[in-house]
């Protein structure tokens, strides 16, 4: 029996087809979340172990997130050259072998060796997500993809909730607020020994996360997920895959888009603390920037395209994201809010997870649409985007030594004006020579 996705099939077929598939998407982005958002415990985490300054600790993101740069084309080639299927498993046990680099790394307390276990994982990553994304915009109406990338979004925030909270309660205890003050004062030998211990806490869960990831692998290729047969696709187009504006363009959206999320999950416990709040309190702020994501999605689940398209979502996200970055940077004074007194500001960057919501769920249909067989190059390319990870928390960090981390937070502007233009005019573009509208 032919277990590829034949282009048109009866609607009600589609649907009954979709479920299963979509089921086991949205475990792998659970995965996807729990792996990823994890980053958020490590980068103070290796601050303070590795004895690192801002800038060197977000070389956490930057080795991660450098790997889809480096992987997503090869990735689109493998994708065509062994099916997708086969390909996620080959991207799972990438990322097994990556987990696995953290055992020598914690023994050695080897900052560099990290890195590479990281930048090992997203390679794998990277695999998996020019894979998945493109079944949640095939598999179902182009009207509702928004409402499909929602769903996915709240299994991979839901991880991402879970994640820094989990690592959190198996690596650090209730004495170490204590310990971490006393790091700086300690002799020499003393010092190195006892961040050799803190280090050493990160080797057993991530020899656990190895055999699962591994064991994953071979769920996937062995599950009912169908492949995705584009070739056969009604929407045919000649040339090069870069000869579609509203893709390239939608390439750097998402650049700009998942630099300027990831800052603010990565970067509000470091911001949190600034202020005066221990590190014990401030590692729950990430859960709460990503719950405010997952609101916006529930949001959208809810009212696209019922009330609001997935268009008007993606406008009002960038509009807030705008404000919200902007009150940061000229909002001062104390406020206690769910039993937290900190900065008002430090909830202003809580408040861009819901800015952010929608953003990724309205670019990826946008940027795909009409690419036809170009499908697999072009969510490679917009997979290229998520590089935006590693660079753009990189210069938030490099900024933050020099001028402070609430000035730092100035590089969101730039982030969010570009995903204004998009949304309100790129994403139309369907020449380079000649412009187009296609949307209302």
């Amino acid at each position: 029996m032919n277990n590829r996705i034949e282009a048109l099939p009866p609607i009600n077929a589609v649907k009954k087809k979709s479920l299963v598939p979509i089921m086991i998407i949205g475990v792998l982005f659970f995965v996807f979340g729990f792996v990823t958002w994890i980053n958020a415990i490590l980068i103070p985490y290796f601050k303070i172990a590795c004895e690192l300054n801002h800038f060197q600790s977000y070389l956490v993101a930057f080795a991660f997130y450098i790997a889809y740069l480096v992987m997503s084309l090869p990735a689109a080639y493998l994708l065509k050259r062994i099916g997708f299927k086969k390909g996620m498993m080959v991207g799972f046990w990438i990322m097994s072998i990556g987990a696995l680099i953290f055992v020598p790394a914690a023994m050695q307390r080897a900052y560099p060796l990290f890195l590479a276990g990281l930048f090992t994982i997203g390679m794998g990553l990277a695999i998996l997500q020019t894979a998945a994304n493109p079944y949640i915009t095939i598999l179902g109406d182009k009207e509702r993809a928004a409402q499909r990338f929602s769903i996915m979004g709240i299994c991979n925030k839901a991880a991402g909730i879970i994640a820094p909270l989990l690592f959190a309660a198996v690596i650090i205890r209730p004495t170490d607020k204590q310990l971490f003050a006393d790091i700086p004062n300690m002799a020499a030998d003393v010092r190195a020994q006892v961040l050799d211990e803190l280090v050493m806490r990160v080797a057993a869960p991530y020899a656990v996360v190895a055999v699962l990831l591994f064991a994953l692998g071979l769920f996937v290729r062995y599950s009912a997920l169908p492949e995705i047969d584009t070739e056969d696709g009604a929407a045919r187009s000649s040339g090069s895959v870069l000869g579609f504006p509203h893709l390239v363009l939608g390439a750097v959206a998402i650049f700009f888009h998942v630099g300027s999320q990831v800052i603010a999950v990565d970067s509000i416990i470091n911001y949190a603390s600034s202020m005066g709040m221990p590190f014990g309190e401030a590692k729950v702020f990430p859960s709460y920037t990503l719950t405010a994501t997952i609101t916006g999605y529930l949001l959208g689940i809810t009212f696209i395209p019922k009330l609001i398209s997935q268009l008007t979502a993606l406008r009002i996200c960038t509009v807030l994201g705008i404000v919200l970055s902007c009150l940061v940077l000229v909002l001062r004074g104390e406020v206690t809010i769910l039993g937290h007194t900190t900065d008002i500001s430090v909830w202003c960057v809580v408040l861009l997870g819901f800015a952010n919501a929608m953003i990724w769920a309205g670019v990826w249909p946008l940027a795909l649409d009409g690419l036809g067989r170009f499908i697999k190059t072009g969510a490679s390319l917009l997979v290229m985007g998520l590089c935006g990870n590693a660079i753009m928390p990189l210069l938030y960090g490099y900024w933050a030594d020099g001028h402070g981390l609430r000035e730092a937070y100035w590089i969101l502007l730039p982030c969010y004006a570009y995903l204004i233009f998009y949304a309100f005019y790129a994403y139309r573009l369907r020449s380079w020579t000649r412009k187009t509208k296609i949307h209302a």
